[in-house]
């Protein structure tokens, strides 16, 4: 039986949770951008489509994998693999997905503290009046110096272990209810000012556009792999939350609310930031860059622009916050089930050497600039040490993981196990999720892995 004591106080915390660790810096800017370049609402739609039969189908069976096995991941996996007569070295899909949240927060807590430093820039005035010039010359002045960037990253891994060295309740719970009410109150406040001091038609239109002609079949794989990454699988996240999660939260109708709640959060991002890039003649292909490069010299060139730059900044940082506590969580969930292990010990050894881990990322921009550690190899030809993580992790690990997370819950695991914990009382509708994680999702899975190691 699950030995897990904490669990969520209730369905709406849960959500928070689980909608904050899904939501990201990847939806404050990719998702609207890949809508806005490959067809508008009709990538939307095909996103949907793809979010609904496959990403969702993935989280369920994750939440179900850790309720069911009431423990970290790995133990969960040991557990369930016993009960299902199978060998309990499915462990490893358990420490496989610890692994990748773990090597993800050390890098993404690197980029949250460029959001964290320019909040500090807009604040002060530092983006007044930016050319195109000046504004790169801001940004590689953040990136080459080392020190600087490791020291936003400290205080961003040092408030992602603070947070859930506290534990669940005192912690993770506590957090989520200030910061993502604030995230999403933020973000409207963006959608409202994007509506009055730029072209909001236009970036709507971007955004929604119906254009048919730019789907194409790599169009439909973008979506896949855009909505198997947002929602937050394989990762390790979704199956520790499901530890947590008690009996009378209903896992079907928690996951649909996540994936919309995700979608909703990424389409509204589109709208505080693409009206913004019209308004002032700027470039919305812009890239990675559109966040720190280009949308400084639209908050710098426009009225209250200071206050609504350093607002858009926070709301990244809360955003990358509420991601950060939920991929370090599994981690620290498992070394604190040693007997000799605290929470707190747990969360700062694994916080610290996160940390130390992300300086190579920080040095990927300046000092390690130019090394390439397996260059000899085709795949890896110019990627610095932070390209080679976010490649393992993103191209392989992620793809590889929940593969086979479908093929266990969907061919190992009994049916009466799985019609306990989901709860589904229509038999049409548990074949047709049963279904979906037997053959569809693999097969998705399986042409996202060969397509991005192509």
């Amino acid at each position: 039986m699950p030995t897990v004591t904490a669990e969520w106080s209730s369905r709406l915390t849960f959500t928070l949770a689980a909608v904050g660790a899904a939501v990201g810096l990847g939806n404050i800017w990719k998702f609207p951008f890949m809508a806005g370049t490959n067809g508008g609402g009709a990538f939307v739609l095909v996103y949907l489509i793809c979010a609904l039969t496959i990403a969702t189908p993935i989280l369920m069976a994750e939440l179900l994998i850790g309720r069911r096995g009431g423990e970290s991941p790995p133990t969960a996996m040991a557990r369930l693999a016993s009960e299902a007569g199978r060998s309990r070295r499915w462990s490893l899909l358990g420490w496989a997905g610890a692994l990748v949240g773990y090597l993800i927060v050390s890098f993404y807590s690197v980029i949250a503290g460029w959001a964290m430093a320019y909040v500090v820039k807009s604040a002060t005035g530092a983006l007044v009046g930016l050319d195109a010039q000046a504004s790169k010359a801001t940004f590689d002045a953040l990136l080459t110096d080392p020190l600087t960037l490791a020291l936003w990253h400290l205080a961003f891994m040092a408030a992602t272990a603070f947070i859930v060295a506290r534990g669940l309740n005192a912690g993770i719970e506590r957090a989520v209810r200030i910061l993502m009410p604030a995230l999403f109150v933020m973000l409207l406040i963006m959608v409202a000012y994007a509506g009055y001091a730029g072209a909001f038609a236009r970036g709507a239109a971007f955004l929604f556009a119906f254009d048919l002609s730019n789907v194409a079949g790599s169009t439909v794989l973008m979506a896949i792999g855009q909505a198997f990454f947002s929602i937050g699988v394989a990762m390790g996240l979704m199956m520790m939350y499901g530890a947590y999660m008690p009996k009378r939260i209903n896992i079907t109708r928690s996951a649909l609310v996540i994936a919309l709640a995700d979608t909703t959060v990424a389409l509204l991002a589109g709208l505080a930031i693409f009206p913004l890039v019209f308004g002032n003649g700027l470039d919305p292909a812009e890239g990675p860059g559109l966040i720190f490069v280009t949308l400084p010299i639209a908050f710098g060139n426009m009225p209250l622009g200071s206050a609504f730059g350093c607002l858009f900044f926070l709301l990244l940082t809360f955003a990358a916050l509420t991601s950060s506590i939920a991929l370090l969580e599994p981690l620290v969930a498992r070394i604190a089930e040693h007997p000799r292990v605290s929470r707190r010990g747990s969360a700062t050894i694994t916080g610290a050497t996160a940390w130390i881990v992300g300086l190579g990322t920080v040095f990927s921009f300046n000092y390690w600039n130019d090394l390439h550690l397996l260059g000899t190899f085709q795949p890896f030809v110019g990627k610095t040490f932070f390209d080679l993580i976010d490649y393992l992790t993103a191209n392989v690990l992620m793809p590889l993981g929940g593969m086979c997370i479908a093929l266990f819950v969907g061919w190992f695991m009994t049916r009466r196990t799985l019609l306990d914990e989901l709860a589904i009382t229509d038999g049409r509708l548990f074949a047709c999720w049963h279904g979906l994680l037997r053959i569809v999702v693999p097969g998705a899975i399986g042409a996202i892995f060969i397509a991005n190691l192509a």
